[in-house]
């Protein structure tokens, strides 16, 4: 299974951070929430396609909000960063990706329902670094896709990646609004999951029986876990912070 989110390291007290630093809001190939991440370059503007490094390897996004300075925080050490904008050449991969990706998912679905594959597919991405499709749905069994890949591979005629991901996965990458009214935490906010259980809530007895403690993913709501007294505050995800103000 796969996380896009980065994991949380242990501080160096000895190591140094910059106080303020320079951020752009990023939809990762288009898709869930709109991302913060570091940027070198403050002539980016909203619509422009930018290079960002995930997962060991090199995809796009789309900035939705202009650069602009925000005071540094310590989770932002493990930020990710925008390697560069997107010259002629990335724009012409990044629309060929588009349009494996689409072509993609219609023959995927196509051919697994053709197999009989208990499968649902979430999303198809293509690397700009290799040839290659990774393709990540979600299944509640083993699935057998072998056949499938053979199929794929000899219509894209490219390397084939099938993905499991869970439902918190698919929640996360897909985004949404929960019955709070807000987006979901998963989404928005939170940079790791950790197990929720009933437990983690001061109100167990109260939440029991009620069957809005279940998320649009199908499992415990992530903020049951912010019910737990020693579990740290979240800070609003909206909060707009202060710019220095030049002399």
């Amino acid at each position: 299974m796969t996380n896009q989110s980065m994991p949380v390291s242990v501080i160096d007290e000895d190591e140094s951070f910059p106080e303020w630093v320079t951020v752009v809001g990023v939809k990762i190939r288009d898709h869930g929430e709109v991302k913060v991440a570091r940027t070198t370059d403050p002539t980016l503007k909203v619509g422009d396609h930018v290079l960002m490094e995930l997962e060991n390897d090199t995809t796009y996004g789309t900035v939705f909000s202009p650069p602009h300075l925000q005071p540094f925080l310590p989770p932002m050490r493990v930020m990710r960063g925008i390697l560069r904008k997107a010259t002629p050449e990335d724009e012409a991969a990044i629309a060929h990706q588009k349009e494996l990706s689409s072509s993609g998912i219609a023959f995927c679905r196509e051919r697994a329902q053709a197999l009989g594959l208990q499968m649902k597919l979430v999303e198809v991405y293509g690397s700009l670094r290799r040839r290659a499709l990774t393709f990540s749905y979600t299944a509640e069994s083993r699935v057998d896709f072998r056949q499938l890949v053979k199929d794929l591979a000899r219509e894209f005629n490219c390397w084939i990646e099938m993905r499991q991901i869970s439902s918190r996965d698919e929640a996360r990458r897909l985004s949404g609004v929960d019955t709070c009214g807000l987006v979901l935490c998963c989404a928005n906010f939170l940079t790791d999951f950790k197990p929720v259980n009933l437990k983690l809530s001061r109100h167990e007895a109260a939440w029991s029986n009620d069957a809005h403690r279940i998320g649009v993913c199908g499992r415990l709501k992530c903020c049951l876990m912010f019910e737990n007294e020693d579990w740290p505050t979240p800070k609003a995800p909206d909060q707009q912070l202060i710019q220095p103000t030049r002399s």
